[in-house]
């Protein structure tokens, strides 16, 4: 037929097998759908799951649209390759798993890809960050700070980077390197990298590693991984130390302390030997700064520290909170109270961001001038005992 294309078939197709959870799919609401066989559908719904009365007609249903979101992806799906990662026409990203490894019969979850971009203004309206905390991470990303985002599943680390991409300037050559394209970047100079798994005969493979090896060879000035997890954290590591600066990624951890630990054991899987003592000083000289992302009981998302990763001490890490949320509590509809504040303490980086012409959030230096005050006036009250 003039004019159509097989993406187009293949999504009208796809539309078809979609109809029991369309709604969920067009609803704003909804983030996540969750598909436990034909009789069992979840959706999340401001960051909290509730059942659905939806349902398919059969197996067979769930399994044709498996079937048919892998072959419009390219990809294999059966008993010898029981998972498969992909995404539907619309963007949103989709995992699959056939039995007998899902027990329940096929499961299908679908992480829903909003065309409207997540702003720093609406984290703001969310109450996920504060102003001076977005200040702050706006001059760390515009001096070329290394940044990983850390967070566990549905926290929120996808969104937090693209935000925080926004940040970059525009006349910069960006590298976006993912499993499945999520970021939408907005600079006009972008290259994005896709994985793809291997054949039937295994073969064909290009993970995250080899794309970002590709990505040394392309000139970037910044690149950024959608999420870290084996052998490619190592040469992301020795990259940043070699003087590609600037690097974003995420990465599955639920404190800043973890973090690091996540990123050892994660270049620990590379083909690299190394001393723990030489990989534990690559990491600390590498990353400047971790922001860690929770989702909390009553379904919101929220930065709860941004921290500085310092020098090592006697081979351990060491990391300096710049800020952490205080929860408050709880109001009387469950949700919960606090903010992200500054703890008062500045980063090392300090000077390069006075060089860059940039300023320090009024926030941050106010809690600075607050701690020395504090200090002196300990200092002051603590009787010294006299030299004998």
């Amino acid at each position: 037929m003039d004019g159509v294309t097989l993406e187009t078939v293949f999504a009208q197709t796809l539309a078809l097998y979609l109809r029991p959870v369309q709604a969920f799919l067009d609803d704003p609401k909804v983030s996540e759908i969750l598909i436990n066989g034909p009789d069992e559908i979840f959706v999340e719904v401001s960051g909290k799951l509730q059942p659905t009365d939806a349902r398919f007609e059969h197996a067979d249903h769930v399994f044709a649209l498996a079937k048919n979101i892998a072959q419009y992806v390219g990809r294999t799906l059966d008993w010898e390759s029981p998972l498969l990662d992909g995404r539907l026409p619309n963007g949103s990203r989709v995992h699959i798993t056939l039995p007998p490894v899902a027990r329940k019969g096929i499961c299908i979850a679908i992480r829903k890809f909003f065309r409207e971009a997540l702003t720093v203004e609406k984290l703001l309206s969310f109450g996920a960050i504060t102003q001076p905390a977005a200040d702050f991470l706006d001059a760390c990303v515009k001096t070329e700070m290394n940044v990983i985002i850390a967070g566990g599943t549905g926290s929120g680390k996808t969104s937090l980077l693209n935000v925080m991409s926004g940040f970059i300037p525009a006349d910069q050559r960006i590298i976006v390197i993912e499993d499945s394209t999520e970021l939408q970047l907005q600079q006009p100079h972008l290259l994005y990298y896709e994985t793809r798994p291997p054949d039937r005969a295994g073969r064909g493979e290009v993970n995250i590693r080899t794309l970002f090896r590709s990505a040394m060879r392309m000139r970037p000035d910044r690149v950024i991984i959608g999420e870290v997890r084996g052998g490619e954290a190592l040469d992301m590591i020795q990259a940043m130390v070699s003087g590609h600066k600037g690097s974003m990624s995420t990465t599955h951890a639920s404190t800043p302390r973890e973090t690091l630990s996540r990123i050892e054991t994660l270049c620990l899987m590379g083909d690299v030997e190394l001393p723990l003592w030489a990989l534990r000083s690559q990491i600390s000289m590498a990353l400047d700064v971790i922001v860690q992302v929770s989702r909390f009981h009553d379904g919101s998302r929220k930065l709860t520290h941004i921290s500085e990763v310092l020098e090592l001490v006697d081979g351990q890490y060491q990391i300096r909170d710049l800020f952490v949320f205080k929860a408050e509590g709880r109001d009387a509809d469950g949700k919960v109270l606090g903010a992200l504040e500054a703890t008062g303490r500045l980063p090392t980086f300090a000077e390069q961001i006075k060089v860059a012409g940039l300023r320090f959030p009024k926030e941050m230096l106010d809690a600075a001038r607050a701690r020395r005050a504090d200090r002196e006036r300990k200092r002051i009250a603590t009787p010294t005992t006299p030299a004998t």
